[in-house]
């Protein structure tokens, strides 16, 4: 039996196309030239019932690899971190349950103190007195930084390390072509920027750097010798895409002047979910705030003096500003920005800071057991959560065959660094037992050609 689960029946299409005044829905498109019209039917399957339909989802669904019966040490950009049950019973209620900031303050104030918090934590966490409600995510967050530099400097040129995640390089190169930007990478040397490369690109027509802290490859930059190369060009801005999570234990890169510190949220609160949504943040100094793209939610008093929040300072080309904008970015997505501010205002101060120790520390226990096996670890300087093994198999035969244990392997670094073949980033978060660890060793040391 072929149940109707979609309700428009065709004596209410006729209804609705005498309402417009046209008679079959192909006159609606009869400004559209025959010749690009699809003259040939879509190849798709037969309806189904709801019930029907429902069972072969879940089907295909089953035959995904979840978090819960894999044990991951992917990251690149994604991982795998506790998310406090709470984060879930609060953003599924109906009230905050939209993806979208809400306009209208009088009946939005639960939403508005959310990301509010966000933006309160996010400016902690970096050490820049000022944050924005969210981005998308950490790339196109990056992004906007580097235009927002190029439109307040009036200068072209962007100097980038190749340690930044490779999708952040391109989403800074389809940003930039509008702008006409000439894009500028700095090498990496032992899996960090190449300084002294660096210093030689710098010159009076430089808009900004752009580091990653921790970088791609896990390593973590020396932000401070950055910043001591910028002191002789003043007008240059100083772009820093961080891991907050890092920031929990790492020396915040407000505190080695930076001028706009961004990155993902997806550390707190949102699961890798087959890599988005995520969210991004945007942070920078009071200089600033008024080319901060997207918005802000201020706080403030009503006519009785009570404690309200609204949305403030927008910036936006649509509002002021119109022919100097440095973005076009009209919205965020508020529904993960709350997740966020949940995960981290439910783990807390001091237990954001433990968890990052318990990255570094079971990172460090990773590493060590690595190299005892006889595996060589590549780059030699301080790192996060995140470090690169040399395998003596290509990094997509040892990944397959993990999977066939119940793990979920590494990164392959040739997909982007062809220098690195037979490398693999390894991700290792505070869900990882000592006992996984261990097994992933193991499983690795026993794959061969």
């Amino acid at each position: 039996m072929d149940f109707r689960y979609l309700p428009m029946t065709e004596t209410d299409k006729q209804e609705m196309l005498s309402a417009i005044g046209v008679a079959s829905t192909d006159e609606l498109f009869s400004d559209i030239p025959e010749k690009v019209r699809l003259k040939d039917g879509l190849n798709l399957k037969t309806p189904k019932s709801e019930a029907e339909l429902k069972k072969e989802l879940v089907q295909m669904a089953n035959k995904n690899y979840n978090l819960r019966e894999y044990t991951s040490f992917l990251g690149a950009g994604v991982y795998d971190h506790f998310i406090p049950s709470v984060v879930d019973h609060i953003i599924s209620r109906s009230e905050f349950y939209t993806a979208y900031t809400p306009y209208q303050p009088e009946i939005s104030q639960g939403e508005l103190q959310a990301i509010f918090e966000f933006q309160t934590m996010i400016s902690e966490l970096t050490g820049m007195p000022v944050a924005n409600s969210s981005m998308y995510d950490g790339g196109t967050s990056l992004a906007e930084a580097v235009n927002l530099s190029a439109g307040q400097t009036r200068k072209k040129k962007v100097l980038v390390s190749k340690a930044i995640h490779p999708e952040s390089q391109a989403v800074i190169e389809t940003y930039g072509k509008g702008q006409n930007l000439d894009i500028v990478y700095i090498d990496h040397s032992d899996c960090r920027t190449n300084l002294e490369q660096l210093a030689s690109e710098l010159d009076e027509n430089t808009a900004s750097v752009v580091l990653q802290y921790p970088n791609f490859f896990g390593q973590i930059e020396p932000l401070a010798e950055v910043r001591a190369l910028l002191d002789a060009h003043p007008k240059t801005m100083f772009i820093v895409s961080s891991n907050p999570l890092a920031l929990g234990y790492l020396t915040p890169p407000g505190e080695f002047g930076a001028d706009i510190v961004v990155g993902d949220t997806q550390v707190f609160g949102i699961p890798a979910q087959f890599g988005g949504p995520h969210c991004g943040y945007f942070a920078t100094t009071e200089k600033l705030m008024r080319k901060i793209p997207g918005r802000l939610v201020g706080q403030t008093k009503d006519e009785n003096g009570v404690r309200g929040f609204v949305l403030t300072l927008q910036a936006r080309e649509q509002h002021i500003r119109r022919d100097k904008a440095t973005s076009n970015i009209c919205s965020n997505q508020a529904l993960n920005a709350l997740a966020s501010a949940v995960a981290m205002s439910s783990i807390g101060k001091h237990g954001i800071r433990k968890m990052a120790e318990l990255n570094m520390q079971k990172a460090r226990y990773a590493k060590k057991q690595f190299e005892i096996a006889g595996f060589e670890v590549v780059g030699h300087g301080s790192f996060f959560n995140e470090f690169i093994v040399k395998l003596p198999v290509s990094v997509k035969v040892a990944n397959d065959k993990l999977l066939e244990k119940g793990i979920i392997g590494g990164y392959d670094l040739a997909i982007y660094y062809p220098e690195l073949e037979d490398h693999m980033l390894i991700a290792v978060t505070e869900n990882r037992t000592k006992e996984e660890i261990d097994t992933f060793v193991k499983e690795l040391g026993d794959i061969h050609e």
